[in-house]
């Protein structure tokens, strides 16, 4: 079916790679179904969210059978572009970046950085991870077409600088590592990821919310 992606949530969109992860761990399984529940469990989201994210994709489940592995495999893969590599270039080679370029998605075998940047004199022509690492100078000369998505490790102060030439030189998504909150133009998309907050909040909500105060509502089976 054709889908209009601009109706689907940003939040329903944000989960899509959770669940495919988790169906296509059961794909190699060989799991022929599941439950909405035994998703839920897994990926620790409540099944009614689950049924109404699915929804917006139409029919992908039947009452009182759940839901054919096989299908949402195939479903996802081709909703999330499993099959088209995303290069990615990630600049900032410091403890974070050489962490990422070691991993380099492993078990996302559609996401692949395929360069890094520094402005260590001492890191430029290093071989990382199977990555090569060029000087931040060469940013625009090396990025292309191909390569429109980027990973930000560096400081906070040199953040904003660093992003304004990695747009010029036509990336137009940024997994933004670092404090800063950089302004871009409105065709290029940035997700912050802060470990500090993120920290700072794990650690108030085990304060206020501890988790067997939680009241976990059964949902009626799909």
């Amino acid at each position: 079916m054709e889908l209009d992606q601009n109706k689907i949530p940003q939040a329903t969109a944000k989960r899509l790679p959770l669940y495919y992860r988790f169906i296509n761990n059961l794909h190699s399984q060989g799991k022929q179904r599941v439950s909405s529940k035994e998703l839920s469990e897994a990926v620790k989201v409540d099944s009614a969210t689950i049924r109404r994210d699915f929804s917006y994709f139409g029919a992908l489940g039947k009452k009182g059978y759940g839901y054919n592995v096989n299908y949402l495999v195939t479903f996802f893969r081709k909703t999330l572009d499993q099959d088209e590599t995303t290069k990615v270039a990630l600049i900032g080679v410091g403890n974070l970046g050489t962490a990422f370029l070691h991993y380099n998605f492993t078990k996302n075998n559609n996401t692949k950085i395929e360069m890094a940047f520094d402005a260590n004199a001492e890191k430029i022509g290093d071989d990382i991870g199977g990555v090569p690492v060029y000087h931040i100078d060469e940013v625009e000369e090396r990025l292309n077409e191909d390569v429109s998505v980027a990973i930000l490790t560096v400081p906070a102060q040199a953040a904003q600088a660093i992003a304004d030439r990695m747009i010029e030189a036509g990336v137009i998504g940024i997994l933004n590592f670092t404090p800063a909150r950089i302004n871009v133009p409105g065709h290029v998309r940035v997700h912050h990821i802060d470990l500090a907050v993120e920290l700072q909040a794990l650690v108030y909500f085990l304060k206020h919310y501890p988790m067997d105060e939680e009241e976990v509502e059964e949902e009626p089976e799909e």
